[in-house]
């Protein structure tokens, strides 16, 4: 199920948006403040997020933000604030749509399944990437050289599964760890984080120049992996 992180300081707004998205069959995650918000997004990743812009402890413009260093989520603000400055200025810091209070929870409706539907369709491309002298091509499984010359490097199959939702992913763009273990070892596993340490340990081997300091496949410490071209 498509799951909806709705960030708001109001428990009624929390409460009236999350037995109307459930009733349109969302999976619903709550958070009352700036800090629980980006708390949940990490450990249990949204398809999109409905967020408040005054919220406690980390301000919903610091949440855009934040979340924009990892994550292209889609973001529909919603607020009391009705200025065209604010509303620039949340859309200026990566949100996606902006709606005022008070508002119509058709509408809203509305305006989420189109931000969903835009991000579905976008057009998927080849995805190939370049670690060292590696030549990573997910669409044919295949690992060369740049310049072409040698075998294929040889790959086990967990080791491309990681790869793959790592490099699916936007350059730069954390991924959780709680994702990577579900995605490779399913639902049940997302604490063996000592899994992923083995084998990241054996891709940095195989692909980086230098794997004792790794440019390319990199740990977020107690957060999880990115790939940085």
């Amino acid at each position: 199920m498509t799951r909806i992180l709705v960030v708001d300081d109001e428990p009624q707004t929390l409460k009236d948006l999350q037995i109307s998205l459930q009733a349109d069959r969302y999976t619903v995650d709550i958070a009352a403040d700036g800090r629980q918000a980006l708390v949940e997004a990490i450990s249990s990743p949204p398809d999109a997020v409905i967020l408040g812009l005054g919220l406690p402890h980390i301000e919903g413009h610091r949440v855009i933000q934040a979340l924009r260093a990892w994550s292209q989520v889609p973001i529909i603000i919603l607020s009391t604030r009705s200025d065209a400055d604010e509303k620039v200025a949340a859309l200026d810091a990566g949100a996606d749509d902006y709606v005022t209070k008070p508002f119509a929870m058709k509408e809203l409706l509305a305006r989420l399944r189109a931000v969903l539907r835009r991000r579905s369709t976008e057009e998927p491309s080849p995805i190939i990437a370049h670690i060292g002298e590696w030549t990573i091509d997910l669409d044919s499984s295949t690992v060369r050289r740049a310049d072409g010359d040698g075998d294929r490097l040889r790959l086990t199959p967990t080791e491309w599964s990681i790869l793959e939702i790592l490099l699916r992913h936007p350059p730069g763009e954390l991924v959780t760890s709680r994702q990577i273990l579900r995605h490779v070892w399913g639902p049940g596993h997302e604490h063996k984080t000592h899994y992923l340490r083995i084998y990241f340990a054996s891709l940095r081997r195989k692909l980086e120049p230098d794997p004792a300091s790794p440019r390319h496949l990199l740990t977020e410490p107690g957060m999880g992996y990115r790939f940085e071209p």
